[in-house]
């Protein structure tokens, strides 16, 4: 006897293989089932007067303005918490910029300070940001406008997540004869995926904001070897460097309709991979090979990210929890506080640190996650307290360990205290998730503290 489908199983077959109706494109459109809304809004943080200022980083005096500095603001509510991050193509999130964009943010967009992430590119070609200034007040006083925007924006998104790679990065670091040298090394641990965050609220098929996360100091155009012209004392003008191209890309490649946010990662020992005496400061076609390279990548992942494939495999419940505390590590010179955080959005787990970790931190905190969460390590953020090196680093020396105002013991602490973090708002530790009265009171409390203190 031969058995012959009905029509209810046909119809039922051709769902499956074209996608069933949550996950379908129609005319552009997909309809988004979340619990989560998101706005976002960026605004030009260029000083007023760029010619005659010293840049930061690298220090050179610039003639004029290449391509504007920004900021981006993206606001986050889940129905219950709010969170924010805030992106700054500036060179760090120095204390005082911190402290004053917090309070801006909050009073903005009702964001409890502790609940945002103040993060900078690590711009080398920026003003000087790290003392109270009308500059820095200004910076603070437009994110604060930028936020106002972005929360009375608010709209119902999913969350697609992917990844792709860049080319023009490279380890600094080479061990010679005992010792840590500055040499381009391809050999070096070295990170080139670009992590990919798409926001969409199924209205087009252009994400209403772009998170874009990669590992590379951003000092194309800050000065090399006196032999390369024609920028041997480094590139005359002011810039955001290749974070802002990749930006603008991103951008431009969807009319403008979208807005692109750069998370800078685990970067403290990766530079650009321009070689010379040890290296030289990049040109026009150096830029467009990292700013293009970096774009094109996250344009890639963001086309790839529609596919009704790929949208039937999105989250419908997006929970944020945000955990952050203040912990003393041990310095060359006696402790040295930082300020650690953890945010996680649905299955997106961001770990944060105030400076410049060295690559393998990015790597070790990866795998003490595992398949827990989708890790996303960010540098300079919420703090800026030098480079963070690891311990292993200490033994052969070197720029990062000899600039780092910490001791070699700081990375098993810092380890632990992401890892602690990250327990608290991942959520699959007993603890984390208990209904037992002793421990949820222990949590109300904690919670409390952790808010009040900012």
């Amino acid at each position: 006897m031969i058995l012959r489908p009905g029509l209810g199983t046909l119809l039922l077959l051709v769902g499956i293989v074209s996608g069933g109706a949550s996950a379908q494109v129609k005319d552009g459109r997909f309809p988004v089932q979340s619990n989560l809304r998101a706005g976002v809004a960026k605004a030009d943080i260029t000083p007023a007067k760029v010619a005659g200022i010293e840049t930061i980083g690298h220090r050179r005096v610039v003639t004029g303005l290449r391509d504007p500095l920004r900021t981006g603001v993206l606001i986050l509510d889940d129905g219950e918490t709010k969170a924010a991050i805030v992106t700054l193509d500036l060179i760090n999130a120095y204390d005082l910029m911190v402290k004053l964009v917090r309070e801006k943010v909050e009073a903005a967009a009702g964001v409890p300070a502790a609940n945002i992430m103040v993060t900078a590119s690590h711009n080398h070609s920026g003003p000087p940001c790290e003392k109270d200034s009308p500059y820095v007040r200004e910076v603070a006083d437009k994110v604060g406008k930028a936020a106002k925007e972005a929360a009375a924006n608010l709209r119902s998104v999913s969350v697609g997540y992917g990844e792709d790679e860049i080319s023009f990065n490279i380890n600094r670091r080479k061990v010679i004869d005992g010792r840590a040298v500055v040499s381009l090394n391809p050999q070096g641990p070295n990170d080139p995926r670009v992590k990919v965050l798409r926001f969409d609220d199924g209205e087009s098929l252009t994400p209403m904001a772009v998170v874009m996360h990669a590992v590379c100091h951003p000092c194309f155009f800050t000065w090399g070897d006196k032999g390369t012209q024609p920028y041997a004392k480094g590139y005359p003008k002011m810039s955001a460097d290749f974070p802002g191209d990749a930006q603008t890309f991103v951008e431009s490649n969807y009319a403008n309709n979208t807005s692109a946010l750069f998370l800078q990662g685990c970067g403290g020992d990766i530079r650009p991979n321009l070689p010379g005496y040890p290296y030289r400061c990049a040109d026009e076609a150096d830029m467009q090979w990292a700013g293009r390279g970096l774009g094109s990548a996250v344009v890639r992942t963001l086309a790839d990210g529609v596919r009704r494939e790929k949208l039937r495999q999105r989250p419908t419940y997006y929970p944020i929890r945000v955990a952050s505390s203040v912990v003393e590590l041990p310095g060359k010179e006696g402790p040295v506080e930082a300020e650690m955080m953890a945010m996680k959005v649905g299955p997106y787990l961001f770990l944060t640190m105030p400076g410049e970790p060295m690559v393998e931190y990015g790597f070790a905190i990866e795998k003490a996650i595992g398949p827990r969460a989708t890790p996303i390590i960010v540098g300079y953020a919420n703090g800026a307290l030098g480079y963070i090196a690891t311990t292993d680093s200490y033994v052969v020396g070197g720029y990062e360990p000899n600039r780092s105002p910490l001791s070699p013991s700081a990375e098993p602490v810092i380890l632990r205290e992401l890892g602690r973090l990250a327990d608290k708002v991942i959520g699959d530790v007993f603890e984390s998730f208990s209904k037992h009265p002793e421990d949820v009171k222990k949590r109300e409390a904690e919670e409390k503290a952790r808010l009040k203190k900012d």
